[in-house]
């Protein structure tokens, strides 16, 4: 299972990779073999805003329909319409193409409780 270092991760296997006051958001390696072979996303639109720990996105796979949970708050910039031709891309690279949506973060302490890399490879060990 691959886990990227300087990312900030959630115990809901979500990714975050912070730059200034921009935020970029995924979901695991972990998260995407859980859920098996990806079929739908759903994704908040362009304008939206988003609250740490409430529900942001929705995935669909051959074995279940599951919830993705913003790990921050903020407004989303900008979607990965790529994500709406080729959900597959979440199976093949979470953390490079397969991204999901961009926010400019409203808030700065949220990032207190998303866990290391580190700390994330403990939880999924």
């Amino acid at each position: 299972m691959k886990i990227v270092d300087g990312l900030r991760y959630t115990t809901n296997h979500e990714w975050v990779l912070v730059d200034g006051e921009s935020a970029r958001i995924g979901i695991t390696d972990h998260a995407q073999d859980a859920l098996g072979t990806i079929v739908y996303v759903g994704l908040p639109e362009v304008g939206a805003t988003v609250v740490g720990g409430a529900l942001m996105a929705e995935v669909e796979s051959s074995k279940t329909m599951s919830d993705i949970y913003s790990p921050i708050s903020g407004s989303v910039v900008l979607v990965n319409e790529a994500l709406v031709v080729s959900p597959g891309l979440l199976n093949t690279d979470p953390f490079g193409a397969g991204w999901l949506v961009e926010v400019q973060m409203s808030y700065d302490e949220t990032l207190e409780g998303l866990l290391t890399a580190d700390e994330y490879r403990s939880l999924t060990a």
